[in-house]
């Protein structure tokens, strides 16, 4: 298959950190000094012959072949062994990632079917066994010796999935830090409900981009790092995607999707396939453009937004602008973003990898709210990407529409894909990235299903149901499956955390200390 013969090495976007790092080293540090991301100097590439032939393989040895593509600094028989744990029997298919062909050269991928009913799965049943593996190697080096801490800000699903794939880890602890008020009630209870010794969970108050810039201060604060490490023995890392741990497991489910398309006869080998993906973060959608940089015969990239659209007005003109602009809460709250952090790699990769230009862009949006590419730039983005955004009301719509017509259930943020894709599809396939399970956006998925307005009080025959109670009742009266069972088991679980902090880096720090000294 793949044979790597080499051990890559990480840079920083911004050109802050001279030191490259390997993949192991990488991860654990998270983000580089300065703020800016890691990425690998070498984007390994892939035949057609390649790529079809994954096809024959499980999921989780195609992910194995795949990392050894990229020279990663552990044995091959230590990541396929990482492999096989990340994606078995948590999963509720055997085939990790079903695709459904839902209408006419129209594919949904669903990455929902792991153990907290979100694509960030996809990535978080995987990212701890190789940041474990990496602890080992580093302290056999005399390279760590500390315990770490990570931090996480979520809009939803990533907060869960990482508490899931951390709990328990052995030198490791991990707390998330989630928008107070704005994260779905299932959501909110998958996190507030985690068990595991080494795990806290904090709301934040304000919008995602508050709780986000605060946790990223926390990271960037020498003077907390260093009081982390002389009082507590901890060193910092992330489990958001701004982690290439978190980003690089699901550039593999793209390259698998393409090889499974081909051997189902719905793509000829070589056929060029649209990818649409709901994005706020725009870590999934990168991940589709790295699987494309490597060889995969992905044509366009089609960028969802809900009514938070400042990716797609970026896409459109150059111009990210975030001044003045109001953060709306919206039926598909992992996407309400307004500060979209894998951009930067994003743009390091389409500039030249001119880490000068993105430190200077970096630092107009931090400085101004405001910034805009150079012409070339802008057409390399504009040759790969094109952006629309869908407002709270039409992707309910669309919710209903696809119901009634496939018979096949969307939750609100492939709604919003689905809808895009409509818009801007051309001659392609199109596959449409479905990233969550109905069931934890039960109250919004019934508004759709009944024709309710966006954010309008359920009628009074359903308004007292709780949100397990309502998941059961559209299962049963629109034959929608079967509620995933940890979903279901949330309602028995007692709630363990539920303070709430301010959304200042300040506020992040006061809860990471109240909960070291507990």
């Amino acid at each position: 298959m793949i044979t790597p013969h080499y051990t890559n090495t990480y840079s920083d976007t911004r050109g802050l950190s001279s030191e490259p790092l390997t993949f192991t080293q990488a991860i654990v540090k998270g983000i580089a000094p300065g703020g800016g991301l890691l990425v690998p100097l070498v984007i390994p590439k892939l035949s057609l012959d390649q790529i079809a032939a994954l096809a024959e393989l499980p999921y989780a040895q195609q992910a194995a072949t795949i990392y050894q593509s990229f020279g990663v600094d552990l044995a091959a028989e230590k990541i396929e062994e990482l492999m096989a744990q990340a994606y078995s029997e948590n999963f509720d298919t055997a085939e990790i990632i079903p695709l459904s062909t839902v209408a006419p050269d129209t594919h949904v991928l669903e990455l929902w079917h792991g153990p907290t009913s979100a694509f960030k799965d996809m990535a978080l049943q995987c990212l701890p066994l190789f940041f474990s593996a990496a602890i080992d190697k580093l302290r056999e080096q005399d390279e760590a010796e500390e315990d770490f801490l990570i931090l996480v800000a979520t809009s939803g699903d990533t907060g869960k999935a990482a508490l899931d794939g951390f709990k328990n880890r052995e030198h490791t602890n991990i707390i998330v830090f989630y928008p107070h008020g704005g994260v779905s009630d299932v959501q909110l209870r998958q996190m507030t409900t985690q068990r595991g010794d080494n795990v806290g969970v904090f709301g934040v108050e304000g919008n995602f981009d508050s709780c986000q810039t605060a946790v990223k201060g926390a990271f960037n604060d020498e003077s907390f790092n260093e009081l982390l490490a002389s009082e507590h023995g901890l060193r910092l890392s992330s489990a958001n995607s701004i982690n290439w741990g978190r980003l690089m497991p699901q550039i593999v489910y793209y390259i698998s999707a393409y090889a499974k398309l081909v051997t189902s006869g719905d793509l000829l080998l070589g056929q060029p396939l649209d990818v649409c993906v709901p994005t706020g973060n725009f870590g999934n959608i990168l991940a589709a453009w790295y699987a494309k940089d490597m060889g995969v015969p992905i044509g366009r990239l089609l960028c969802a937004s809900n009514k938070n659209r400042v990716l797609t007005d970026f896409i459109n003109t150059g111009t990210y602008d975030i001044r003045d602009r109001e953060f709306v809460l919206t039926p598909s709250p992992s996407m309400d973003i307004l500060i979209s952090s894998n951009l930067e790699r994003q743009l390091f990769e389409l500039n030249g990898r001119d880490s000068d230009a993105i430190r200077g862009w970096m630092d107009d949006l931090r400085n101004q709210g405001c910034f805009r590419v150079d012409a070339q730039t802008f057409a390399a983005l504009r040759s790969v990407f094109c952006s629309d955004s869908v407002d709270n009301d039409e992707s309910l719509q669309t919710i209903r529409e696809v119901y009634e017509q496939h018979e096949y259930l969307l939750d609100p943020h492939t709604a919003v894909a689905w809808k895009v894709a409509e818009r801007l599809r051309e001659e392609n396939p199109v596959l449409v990235v479905s990233t969550a399970h109905w069931a934890k956006f039960g109250a919004d998925v019934y508004r759709a299903l009944n024709g309710i307005a966006a954010g309008a009080p359920l009628p009074a025959e359903v308004a007292d149901l709780s949100g397990f109670e309502l998941n059961d009742l559209i299962a049963r009266d629109y034959k929608a499956g079967c509620i995933p069972t940890p979903l279901a088991e949330l309602q028995s679980l007692p709630v363990r955390f539920s303070e709430v902090c301010s959304g200042s880096t300040e506020g992040v720090e006061a809860a990471v200390k109240s909960w070291l000294e507990q």
